[in-house]
């Protein structure tokens, strides 16, 4: 008997069941197939509310059939793809649901990162802003110093050199500056 030719519109679904069984022949899967496509997109689509999600459970349902029917002992065909069907769009939307929490978990991190980033960058740029208006209220001597210690790395040695200040007056305008940069910074807030 050629399948191309064969009805299997004499079988019920419980003979579809066992012939698939000792046979493995999808094809009697693929007739189950036939009989209840509709009803199983039915409550796919009540599921998922998309049809074209609910077309593609459809197929993923179906050739999960093929390993479930082999292992499971079956007596109403049509009560228990209604059990698979639910169970099956369930877990799904439990999944896609789990995703989207991650997905917006991981914008949000994203959002409060930027914004963090965004809020350190106004408050180093209003530190140095303020750090540039206190550094000109210094005494000429106190910001040569400052600004050649600090902004140039230079040293106490090379800082005597260029300015003609003795090491005694590079060390006190040094650190004289620190602590009226200080002064000013603080008092400034």
């Amino acid at each position: 008997m050629s399948y191309a030719t064969s009805n299997f519109n004499h079988h019920t679904d419980l003979e579809l069941v066992a012939l698939y069984k000792s046979s493995n022949d999808k094809l009697y899967v693929g007739e189950l197939y036939k009989r209840y496509t509709h009803l199983v997109l039915g409550m796919c689509i009540q599921y998922y509310k998309d049809k074209e999600l609910a077309k593609d459970a459809v197929i993923q349902i179906f050739e999960k059939l093929f390993e479930e029917l082999q292992k499971r002992e079956v007596e109403n065909f049509k009560a228990w793809l209604s059990f698979v069907v639910r169970n099956y769009c369930i877990s799904e939307l439990r999944k896609m649901k789990t995703q989207q929490e991650r997905i917006s978990d991981y914008q949000y991190l994203n959002v409060q990162d930027k914004e963090e980033i965004e809020e350190d960058t106004k408050e180093e740029s209003l530190q140095i802003e303020k750090l540039e208006h206190a550094l000109n209220e210094l005494n000429p001597f106190q910001k040569k110093c400052i600004e050649l210690f600090y902004y140039k790395n230079m040293s106490y040695t090379e800082i005597v050199a260029i300015t003609g200040y003795s090491a005694n007056e590079v060390k006190s305008y040094i650190q004289n500056g620190k602590r009226n940069l200080k002064t000013l910074i603080t008092s400034s807030k």
